[in-house]
């Protein structure tokens, strides 16, 4: 199932066919969207001020965090960038993470446009 938004734009990093065969119900999935906008918009922001700082160790848990919900809602070349960058902030150094999670931040940060339009569309 091909989704659009009401301005006519494709879903790109948000998939509501896969999410409604996981969850099953419409409005159940619904009503658990909201939780992964707040967690992105609370540890997006919080990924690049970590990184930005040069903070490999303390980003880590909030991409492992949201690397645990995303398979459910999301595309999944997203998913795998994410698992990338996640696996990348195991071991690598805060440039090499914070170079590539700055290409991640920009689908993240689309990823959640498209939750609040979708949101915004009647159930």
């Amino acid at each position: 199932m091909s989704m659009t938004l009401d301005n006519g734009q494709p879903l790109i990093y948000l998939d509501v066919a896969h999410a409604l065969e996981q969850i099953g119900d419409l409005q159940a999935m619904r009503g658990m969207l909201p939780m992964l906008q707040e967690l992105l918009e609370r540890d997006v922001p919080q990924i690049r001020q970590l990184l930005a700082a040069g903070d490999v160790r303390g980003a880590n848990p909030l991409l492992h965090s949201l690397k645990g919900c995303m398979p459910i809602f999301c595309a999944p070349p997203l998913c795998a960038h994410l698992t990338e960058v996640e696996l990348l902030s195991k071991a690598g150094g805060s440039t090499e993470v914070g170079e590539a999670f700055t290409a991640l931040g920009t689908k993240l940060d689309s990823l959640l446009d498209e939750i609040r339009q979708y949101l915004s569309l009647p159930a």
